[in-house]
């Protein structure tokens, strides 16, 4: 499990620019992108994996096009409940706190492939401790730390 990208904007509603690396700041998300602030939808993540179902399908898309901050690679995001707790890199530590979202209006990449997996397969996290995270570095569990572990 990684980061397989990071990507920012600093104007909501366009797709994102890919960065090596990013600050995340706790209870805000990362420094210097749009959609960064207060409230529990901070970070946006989508996995690789995704995408790459859009790509089969004939679009032509990539990390960041989705307007998600991060792409992960090797991570069942949906499978994630609300309240896990995993670490991105070595410092920064996000929780989980909604699965995918509601879509109010249809984005480009609806129109293009009628279809967008944004809405039902990207997350969104708080920042609970912040630091720097690159691209490729490991995303790990925090043992002990998730409410709903079996």
């Amino acid at each position: 499990m990684r980061i397989h990208a990071i990507s920012i904007s600093d104007t909501k509603g366009v797709r994102k620019d890919n960065v090596a690396r990013a600050v995340l700041r706790p209870e805000h998300g990362i420094v210097s992108d749009a959609h960064a602030g207060e409230g529990h939808r901070q970070v946006s993540l989508l996995a690789r994996e995704s995408i790459d179902k859009m790509v089969e399908r004939g679009v032509d898309v990539s990390p960041g096009d989705f307007a998600e901050n991060i792409t992960t690679e090797g991570i069942d995001l949906t499978a994630l409940p609300v309240g896990y707790r995993m670490r991105l890199g070595k410092e920064v530590l996000v929780e989980v706190t909604q699965i995918g979202k509601e879509c109010h209006d249809r984005c480009a990449i609806y129109y293009q492939a009628g279809d967008c997996v944004m809405p039902r397969e990207g997350i969104f996290v708080k920042v609970i401790t912040g630091g720097t995270i690159s691209t490729g570095d490991p995303i790990t569990q925090v043992e002990g730390d998730n409410p709903h572990e079996t």
